[in-house]
Order: C-alpha cells, then structure tokens, then sequence
C-alpha cells in the first residue's frame, strides 16, 4: 500500500535549512499494525506526517497504491486524507463545548458522498464501536482523557478509513486508559485496518507486529514481532 523511495525532508527558516529526514526508505503493507519509535527529534513524527500526507518531502517518491503522489494536487491529497485515512493525535483535538457527537460527525461534513440523513447514524454507529454509545449528549470537556481519546478515536473511524494514523495516542493517558485504547487500535487492525503508530513507549509499541526504529532522520531498525503483542524491549 505504501512505498516511501529515499524520502528526505529539510524546513527553512530565515534563510537556515534544518534537514530532519535522510533516504529514508520504507514499505508498509496493507493490514499492517506498525509502531515507529524514536526519540523526540529524531523525525518520527515529521515522516507521520509524510505518510499521512500532512506534509510533502523534499527529496524522494512516495507511492500510495502504486501511485507517485507527487502529481498530486492539494486537492487530491485532502481528498484522500478524508476519504481513506484516519487521525488520533496526543492532544485529542475535539472541540470543546460541543458534543462527543457533533465531534465525531465533523470529518462527514467534508464528505460529498455522505447524505444528511446518514451522518447521525454513522457517528453513532462509530461510538458504539468504542464504548462510547451513552456519551453522544455529552460535551467533549465533560469526558475523561481517556473517553476523549476514545471520541478522536471515533472521529477517525466514522467514514471507514483504510488507515488509521495514531500520534503519542496515549501519551497524555495513565496506564489503564492507555491500555484500553491500545485494544481498540488492536481491534481495529484485527478488523483489517492498517494502523500506523507512532510513539517513544515500549509499553504501548508491543501491540504492533513490526517495530521501526528512526534515529537522527533515519530508519535504524525494523524488526517483525514473532507472535501478537510479545515486543517487550526498549528501542533506542
């Protein structure tokens, strides 16, 4: 589904160029649950940000299904992040003072093939999926971080994306509600979707079947787990 082929990316600022990624090269296939590690500064989230096609890189060719998506226009790209990608971010981004529904009805509103009378349903459809079906009346900052990571979670699912791109998913999280988010994801990826984390916590890698270590703007280790949720090792 996915080939990055010697991606680089540098941002400019007052005339400085900062590179942050290096040739980096990677496939990912459909129906994968990979984590990508690494230290903060070592370009995990940029290259996220790539794939997820939040950003462009400067140098390199990334093909989406066989596609060079350079050809494509800002456009095309919205376009597909809303039709077959999906987002979880650290910090929720849910809108406060309106409700765990509205918030997970917001991506069908940029849908042009969901019908009105549809949208309802479908949020509703893709709380339930979370454990989150008597909360729809609730406001966003009437939920516990956890519940609120569980409505971003909804809010990524609600138009049935391929993938799903979760950042530092639990990082703002304790123990048990990271862990209660960690088995929707798993769930999720049982179900066949093809979920790409990102994160620097062990703990929350050893649900993925691959780990991908990036240090300095460069991929230094990918290594497939042998068996479903046995990583237990520190990348670094």
């Amino acid at each position: 589904m996915i080939k990055l082929d010697k991606i680089s990316k540098a941002y400019e600022t007052d005339g400085v160029e900062t590179p942050v990624l290096f040739d980096v090269d990677l496939k990912i296939d459909s129906g994968e649950f990979v984590a990508i590690m690494g230290p903060s500064g070592s370009g995990k989230s940029t290259l996220m940000q790539i794939l997820g096609f939040l950003d462009r890189p400067s140098t390199g060719k990334y093909f989406f299904d066989g596609k060079d998506t350079a050809s494509f226009s800002d456009d095309e790209l919205a376009s597909l992040r809303n039709a077959r990608l999906g987002f979880i971010f650290q910090s929720f981004n849910l809108l406060p003072r309106t409700t765990v529904l509205e918030n997970v009805k917001l991506p069908l509103q940029y849908s042009p093939t969901t019908k009105e009378k549809d949208k309802d349903g479908l949020a509703n459809e893709a709380l339930k999926s979370v454990g989150l079906g008597h909360r729809i009346n609730f406001f966003s900052n009437q939920l516990s971080g956890g519940e609120k990571q569980r409505v971003a979670i909804a809010r990524a699912l609600v138009l049935k994306p391929e993938v799903i791109f979760a950042d530092e998913p639990t990082g703002n999280l304790d123990s048990k509600s990271g862990s209660q988010v960690m088995e929707i994801l798993d769930q999720l990826n049982t179900q066949g979707h093809t979920i790409i984390l990102v994160t620097h916590e062990s703990n929350t890698a050893r649900f993925a079947q691959r780990i991908i270590a990036i240090s300095d703007g460069q991929i230094v280790k990918d290594e497939r787990v042998v068996g479903k949720k046995q990583y237990a090792g520190e990348l670094k």
